[in-house]
C-alpha cells in the first residue's frame, strides 16, 4: 500500500499538507476519480472490510466501492498524509428502517483547523467536506443541512435530493460495520442486493447507473437513458464510470441489470430524455 499510487489513482498533485483546503481538494478528486458502486455483490464477490484489500481493489485493479471500501480507503489515505481521523457509524433512512438502519454506513470526522464530515462513500452525497457545525451547505445543485441534538447526536438533511443520516459522534472501528456490512451484501431485502448502483462526479453534476437506466445529474435537470444492449452497457461502465472491468464480468452483470425492475423515480428534478 503506497499512497502515492493512491494519489495517481484520484490525478491529485496539489499540496499534500493537512489542512482544510488540502482534504477539500482531496475529496473532490477521489468524488471524480473513483465511482460508488455495488458490481462485485452481483458478480457473487465478497465484499470485505480489510484496508489492504480494498487497496488492492480500487486502487490496483481499477474498481470502485461501496461506503465501508470508499470510506475506509479515505481514512487510510488521509491518516498516511497526517490528518487526525475519526471513524464515525450513521444509519442512513432511519425513518424507513428504525434500527435496522444502525451502522448501515461509514463516514469519517476529520480533525483539521476544526472538525469537518468527510464522506466519499454516499453516491450522490456532497461533493467537498462540510464543517461539522449546524447550518445549510449548498453543494453544486444541492443544498444539505446539518442538524444537532446536544453535543452529541447530528443529522444530515438531504430536503428533496434523497433520505439522509444520523450520526453520533462515537469513535468506531472498522470491525463494528462487520454485521451490516455481511447484511447488506446478502439479504434479500437489501437494496444493494436488489439492484445494481453505480455513482460518479462529474465536473457538471453527477451520473448514475441504476440496472439498465443511465441518469445525468446536472443543474437544469435529470437526463435519462436507458441501456438497450450489453455493448452500450460495457460502454458506459468503462466510459463514463471508469470502471476496469473484464468481458466475462460485464455479460454476468448484464444478465441481472437487463432484468431488473426499473428503479426508483426521481421526482424532485425535472427529467428529460436523453436524445444523444
Amino acid at each position: 500500500m503506497h499512497i502515492s499510487h493512491y494519489l495517481d489513482r484520484i490525478g491529485y498533485t496539489g499540496d499534500l499538507q493537512p489542512t482544510a483546503v488540502t482534504l477539500k481538494a482531496l475529496q473532490e478528486a477521489h468524488l471524480l476519480a473513483i465511482p460508488y458502486e455495488n458490481l462485485d455483490i452481483h458478480l457473487g464477490r465478497r465484499l470485505t472490510l480489510d484496508t489492504e484489500a480494498i487497496y488492492q481493489k480500487i486502487v490496483v485493479e481499477g474498481r470502485g466501492g461501496w461506503c465501508y471500501e470508499m470510506n475506509g480507503l479515505f481514512a487510510w489515505a488521509l491518516r498516511e498524509l497526517g490528518f487526525q481521523v475519526t471513524l464515525l457509524a450513521s444509519a442512513v433512512n432511519r425513518a424507513a428502517h428504525a434500527d435496522r438502519a444502525e451502522r448501515n454506513h461509514l463516514i469519517l470526522r476529520v480533525d483539521v483547523e476544526r472538525p469537518y464530515l468527510a464522506d466519499v462513500g454516499f453516491g450522490n452525497g456532497f461533493r467537498f467536506p462540510l464543517p461539522l457545525e449546524a447550518g445549510r451547505y449548498p453543494h453544486d445543485f444541492q443544498e444539505f443541512e446539518l442538524k444537532a441534538n446536544g453535543s452529541q447526536w447530528w443529522l444530515l438533511d438531504r430536503g428533496t435530493g434523497g433520505p439522509g443520516y444520523d450520526f453520533t459522534l462515537e469513535p468506531r472501528q472498522m470491525t463494528d460495520f462487520a454485521a451490516q456490512c455481511h447484511t447488506l451484501q446478502t439479504s434479500p431485502e437489501s437494496g444493494f442486493v436488489k439492484n445494481t448502483v453505480s455513482y460518479r462526479f462529474k465536473p457538471e453534476g453527477f451520473i448514475s447507473l441504476r440496472g439498465a437506466l443511465l441518469r445525468r445529474f446536472r443543474s437544469t435537470g435529470v437526463v435519462e437513458q436507458t441501456i438497450a444492449d450489453v455493448r452500450l452497457y460495457r460502454t458506459v461502465l468503462q466510459e463514463q464510470f471508469g470502471l476496469r472491468l473484464s468481458a466475462a464480468d460485464i455479460n454476468q452483470l448484464w444478465e441481472v441489470v437487463h432484468k431488473t425492475p426499473e428503479p426508483y423515480p426521481v421526482p424532485q428534478r425535472t427529467l428529460r430524455p436523453d436524445t444523444a
